[in-house]
């Protein structure tokens, strides 16, 4: 029998977020996440995929991926510190360091792990962490479970950075300090001022922590948003995803060996849960290959996220300041978004609406996210309904 106290809670809130427009419906694919995707039958122009580089249907990752399970089979079957270490766990590990130009790297079964893995690996309640206001949420529930005094900083503001910084160290409450943003924001497309972070990072002892879940593939010649400024040798941690640019799944945190040595000893998720499947690793490897020996997607990605932000933004629309592929159309209240994305979807485009709280209340938007994969002949229906939908709810 269901607790009584629970159905209240549930009946009550759930009731609330679908009042007030907050509820997420989740709609399942019928096809691969590519560029045109089927649901409920209906053939649809995807803008909501990560797969950036269009990797996650490439016929040479899929080809990898059932070798790998020929050799190895479909689970690892244990942890890595066990026996669940494969050899191409290690080869993974070495890409992955040669990918972001570091040491060494470790794996881990996602970038939320990753998160969730480091932090609390090298933190803890003696110390302070300097994090940026519009940080993952990966990011904050790391900080969290690591005990240490979190600061938040206004979003990229680097006077508040180091107002912070400066109190923080001549405070002599903290053994250590960190500070920590993503490379690229998800959902505004900003990058992060890493030269002025790792400037503020070095005048103040502060360790440097760049989650580049959505810069890795995309800038820095595929390398990272690290890379794009030059500052391989003066960033800490490197944490990256396998699940968006790559086109698989898992995570990794790239930085000194001695630091991935302590990981592989202290950081939990690595200790306690069991590794990536072969299939997941060998396709990473693959995608990492080609990413190494060729900016061919990059390029692509680029030309077509410069087409359709430049298309928007002749619509009228507000794209904000997105420096990245990553295309926001903010309409402001979370209904009116919801409205606005359902009604795109009747006509073909699939994009969903991100509102509180994943965005502050009154920010909801739209965020298209155009891949390699995409066509300007796909591109150009999404911008004609987008000119449709947008003039018939008095959008633009």
């Amino acid at each position: 029998m269901t607790s009584q106290t629970l159905k209240n809670f549930l009946d009550e809130n759930l009731e609330d977020l679908k009042g007030r427009g907050l509820y997420n419906v989740i709609d399942p694919l019928e096809s691969p996440n590519g560029p045109i995707i089927k649901i409920d039958g209906r053939d649809l122009i995807n803008l909501s995929s990560n797969n950036y580089l269009g990797l996650a249907t490439d016929e040479r990752l899929k080809k990898a991926a059932k070798q790998a399970i020929d050799q190895y089979g479909v689970g690892a079957g244990a942890v890595r510190t066990i026996n669940g270490t494969l050899k191409i766990h290690e080869e993974l590990e070495q890409k992955l360091a040669e990918f972001k130009h570091t040491e060494a790297a470790i794996a881990y079964q996602s970038g939320f792990n990753c998160n969730m893995a480091a932090i609390s690996a090298v933190m803890d309640k003696e110390d302070a962490i300097l994090s940026d206001e519009l940080n993952h949420a990966s990011i904050i529930d790391g900080c969290r479970l690591s005990r240490a005094k979190i600061i938040r900083y206004n979003h990229s503001d680097m006077d508040d950075l180091r107002a912070k910084a400066k109190e923080a160290k001549e405070s002599g409450q903290y053994k250590k300090l960190m500070v920590i943003t993503d490379g690229v924001f998800s959902m505004d497309g900003d990058v992060a001022k890493l030269p002025e972070i790792v400037e503020i990072a070095e005048e103040y002892d502060m360790m440097t922590y760049v989650d580049d879940a959505h810069g890795s593939g995309v800038l820095g010649k595929g390398a990272g948003t690290v890379k794009h400024f030059g500052l391989s040798e003066k960033v800490d941690f490197q944490i990256g995803t396998l699940s968006k640019a790559i086109g698989v799944v898992g995570g990794y945190v790239a930085g000194k060996q001695a630091l991935i040595d302590w990981l592989k000893v202290r950081s939990r998720p690595f200790l306690f849960s069991t590794s990536l499947t072969p299939a997941d690793v060998a396709a990473s490897i693959e995608a990492i290959d080609i990413l190494l020996n060729s900016t061919e997607l990059q390029e692509k990605l680029w030309e077509n996220s410069r087409y359709l932000k430049k298309g928007l933004k002749d619509l009228g629309f507000n794209i904000g300041n997105s420096e990245t592929p990553i295309t926001p159309c903010i309409i402001g209240e979370e209904k009116t978004t919801q409205d606005f994305s359902k009604r795109l979807n009747e006509e073909g485009v699939y994009a969903k609406s991100i509102v509180f709280p994943t965005v502050p209340r009154g920010t909801g938007r739209v965020r298209n996210m155009p891949t390699a994969a995409h066509t300007k002949e796909m591109l150009d229906q999404a911008l004609a309904t987008y000119e449709k939908v947008g003039k018939e709810m008095d959008v633009i």
